[in-house]
């Protein structure tokens, strides 16, 4: 059988039926968000979130409101360009007026930055957490600068901020590369409290409404999904609504555990490894089966 002329594989890519159901035109010629350019966001901001760890060697205590200013100011520029191509890329104003997206931007971006304070100091809990909670760790500079927890749990802490803010597309970006990164799947609508630790963390995976409060730490290979999907008139899977579990204060999970569905896991709770979960959990419970 003789093969395909180029001309041919061309013809046959061009056609409509072709790319008809995967194509995306730009809404009034805007750029579509940068990968490459959110993931220099996250590492400038990581070089402010962790001053002296990331960025190289500018930072000093002496210089820091220089770093500091002027690395939020490249954080902001970039960040706005981006939040801006977030909401031309879903926006339906036929018009082309890019006024309102823009300035939408802008606004937004500039809550997102007074809250980077409050974000430095739940990565703070983190760090410790993991550094208390792994006894192969030397030092809370350890955990920040090596484990796959305080990286993952970095973008999804900015995600997270920038979700509750309404963004659209980006957060989920950042949180993809992370998950490409490290193997922890954190989907950024979660609420996660302070001082949680993910030991070991690959194949981690935690859902858009999951809840999680203070002080819990998982093993790798947990799932905290839904149980099902409700669905609407037309067999489509329900936006938005309350699917996944409630995991309250000082609680651990271990390796391998799966726990589906809005159930709430007690406070003070400890989940065996390999448990397979789709009811509520008491307090101090033990669970092993």
């Amino acid at each position: 059988m003789k093969s395909k002329k180029i001309v041919d594989i061309v013809e046959e890519l061009c056609s409509h039926d072709s790319y008809s159901k995967i194509y995306f035109k730009r809404n009034h010629d805007v750029a579509m968000p940068s990968i490459e350019e959110l993931n220099e966001v996250i590492r400038l901001m990581r070089s402010i979130l962790f001053p002296g760890y990331f960025g190289g060697s500018e930072w000093t205590v002496e210089n820091q409101k220089f770093y500091i200013g002027a690395t939020l100011d490249a954080v902001e520029n970039k960040l706005k360009e981006q939040v801006f191509r977030g909401y031309s890329f879903f926006c339906e104003d036929q018009k082309g007026d890019c006024t309102k997206c823009s300035s939408k931007a802008n606004e937004v971006v500039d809550k997102f930055i007074a809250t980077i304070p409050q974000i430095r100091r739940m990565l703070a809990t983190d760090a410790l957490a993991a550094y208390e909670g792994d006894p192969a760790a030397i030092s809370p500079s350890e955990t920040i600068f090596c484990y796959p927890s305080i990286r993952a749990l970095t973008n999804h802490r900015i995600a997270h901020e920038l979700s509750k803010l309404g963004v659209p597309l980006i957060p989920r970006i950042i949180s993809e590369s992370a998950h490409s990164e490290t193997g922890i799947d954190i989907h950024p609508g979660a609420q996660i409290g302070e001082r949680f630790f993910m030991d070991h963390g690959t194949g981690i995976v935690i859902g858009e409404t999951t809840v999680i409060g203070k002080n819990v730490r998982l093993y790798q290979g947990v799932t905290l999904g839904a149980k099902s999907f409700p669905l609407d008139d037309k067999g489509h899977p329900i936006k938005g609504i309350a699917r996944h579990p409630i995991v309250e204060d000082d609680v651990i999970i271990y390796a391998g555990a799966t726990v589906l569905g809005r159930i709430i896991i007690g406070k003070g709770s400890t989940i065996g490894g390999n448990v397979w979960l789709t009811d509520p959990v008491p307090p101090n419970s033990k669970v092993n089966k």
